[in-house]
């Protein structure tokens, strides 16, 4: 059995203040450092990660929740979609085999180029939004539910094959999609969402045998306290600096997952 690594526990407090201060998810941090600095194999990483993104986002759900920032239409239209094909991308790695190279294979590219594109969300997330404006304008409300599911099938997939796109990428489509709500309430709504996808991804990836019980345990201990730390001491960070130096070190990863 595998013993309780400090150096792990470290990472999670590394990427827990990185977190806290920038708000892009544990997964686009957490599951390239667990694959490239420590050796696991990638559905290793991305299983663990996603049970441990379960169990923190369920805490950040619960906040937005009792402070009415979740639109729950939104969160079931994405859950509509994210969920089912969330268990049948598991389906499909279960009969591929995992972890296996064939697995490996699969999820570096992905995990790589999902890396790439949440670097451009969190980069260019205003202007992608004001290009989108006018189509948004044409359309009502009503209008915007198949795409909403749309998005939601398209984050059960990369969710649960790499454990990244969640955050940043699926804060940036909402925004498009609603453009006349608050940004606080499409953040909380994603959070919200992102409790049911990554524990049914999460959950599947244990039954494939692909979570490190020690990992999550060591990963935790280190990541609560530093998204506090993070939360504490990036209220007074500049955005202008954050999330530039966020999305280099972003593209940097991904391009080294994708060579």
């Amino acid at each position: 059995m595998e013993h309780f690594n400090p150096l792990q526990s470290f990472a999670g407090l590394l990427v827990g203040i990185l977190v806290g201060m920038t708000g892009v998810g544990g997964g686009s941090l957490m599951t390239p450092l667990l694959v490239l600095l420590f050796g696991f194999h990638p559905a290793t990483a991305v299983g663990t990660d996603l049970l441990y993104a379960a169990i923190t986002k369920s805490v950040g759900s619960a906040v937005h929740g009792w402070r009415e920032t979740v639109d729950w239409k939104i969160v079931r239209r994405l859950a509509s979609g994210s969920v089912p094909t969330a268990a049948a991308t598991l389906i499909g790695l279960h009969l591929i085999g995992t972890p296996s190279d064939a697995t490996s294979k699969l999820i570096l590219p992905i995990l790589g180029s999902m890396l790439i594109i949440t670097a451009v969300a969190v980069l260019f997330r205003e202007k992608l939004v004001s290009r989108a404006r006018p189509w948004t304008d044409a359309h009502h409300m009503t209008g915007r539910i198949w795409p909403t599911v749309l998005l939601g099938a398209v984050l059960g997939f990369l969710v649960s094959i790499s454990s990244v796109g969640a955050g940043a990428v699926g804060v940036t489509v909402l925004l498009v999609l609603y453009p006349l709500l608050p940004t606080a309430r499409i953040v909380g709504s994603d959070i919200a969402h992102a409790v049911p996808l990554t524990l049914v991804a999460g959950a599947g990836h244990w039954f494939l045998g692909n979570v490190d019980t020690v990992l999550l345990v060591s990963l935790l201990a280190g990541s609560i306290p530093g998204v506090i730390l993070g939360s504490y001491f990036g209220s007074g960070a500049s955005d202008k600096v954050l999330r530039p130096l966020m999305a280099c070190v972003l593209l940097i990863v991904g391009g080294k997952l994708l060579l």
